[in-house]
């Protein structure tokens, strides 16, 4: 099953994708799941997914897009996370993941536009698969982690180069508004099957600018669950970013930039596409 966060006629609901449609099941389960999160949080998305047939379906192209998860708890992101992106930054290898955060209003969904901010025009993108947790825990084993699970969606980490650089520390260019494109659906695990083979492909007005597969994480999905539940608990509807491949403009000749007017998509198999514009800041 595909879920997706969304607004209708200003509204925000959430709800199941079909086709050309989505059913609207915010509106029919409200009393009890506000959202997206309140559902995964409830264990509760197959049940609310029976409601479909008393919901009201509304046309994808009626409806503008959110983040899968607009509220999340937290959104941790995995750096450094595929060899040849390693390499292309010269950093050394680790023997741990190496992770940051991101804020919920960092973030913007499907079909909306990456803003360019004021200050910059260092802006790179980051094709990237996310997770969604559907279940909370603590110092959660490898062996248990896809069970902490709830889907998959595509991310595009946009990333502003210069303050991300302005110390050894990456949160300030990775926080600016409207810059971490997410969506524009959560695949549960069932429909995405096995992750190793799939393959991630970003375009920058149809260019091929990153392609590789999820087999070549350095770490897995598994040990970013271990890793990141060790030093915080986990809660449904976490996200987190699990890394991008090589190919990033910041390390091109010269450097390729996202600019006003570009578009750019990350497309993953069986996970989606996901399209955004570029805008400079207003």
């Amino acid at each position: 099953m595909k879920f997706a966060s969304f607004k209708i006629n200003g509204a925000s609901s959430w709800g199941l994708i079909e086709g050309d449609d989505v059913v609207d099941l915010g509106a029919v389960v409200r009393d009890r799941f506000a959202d997206l999160k309140s559902a995964i949080a409830a264990d509760a998305l197959t049940e609310a997914a029976k409601s479909a047939s008393t919901a009201v379906r509304h046309p994808l192209a009626k409806i503008s897009w959110l983040p899968v998860i607009p509220n999340p708890d937290k959104i941790l992101c995995i750096g450094l996370n595929y060899e040849n992106h390693r390499k292309e930054t010269g950093r050394d290898e680790v023997a741990n993941p190496t992770v940051f955060g991101r804020f919920a209003n960092s973030q913007t969904g499907h079909l909306s536009s990456i803003i360019r901010p004021k200050v910059s025009t260092d802006l790179d993108y980051e094709g990237e698969l996310a997770l969604v947790i559907g279940k909370a825990g603590r110092y959660i084993q490898r062996k248990d982690a896809w069970g902490h699970i709830a889907g998959y969606a595509c991310y595009n980490e946009g990333s502003v180069r210069d303050y991300q650089r302005h110390t050894h520390q990456f949160t300030p260019g990775k926080n600016f508004p409207n810059t971490g494109a997410f969506g524009p659906w959560m695949v549960t695990p069932d429909e995405a099957g096995d992750l190793g083979p799939l393959r991630l492909q970003t375009r920058l007005n149809g260019q091929v600018v990153q392609d590789t597969t999820i087999s070549q994480m350095i770490f897995d999905i598994p040990r970013q669950i271990e890793y990141c539940s060790t030093f915080t608990r986990l809660e449904p509807g976490d996200v987190i970013v699990t890394g991008t491949p090589g190919g990033v403009g910041s390390r091109r000749t010269p450097p390729l930039w996202m600019k006003p007017g570009d578009v750019v998509e990350v497309e993953i198999d069986r996970i989606g596409l996901l399209r955004n514009s570029v805008a400079d800041e207003t």
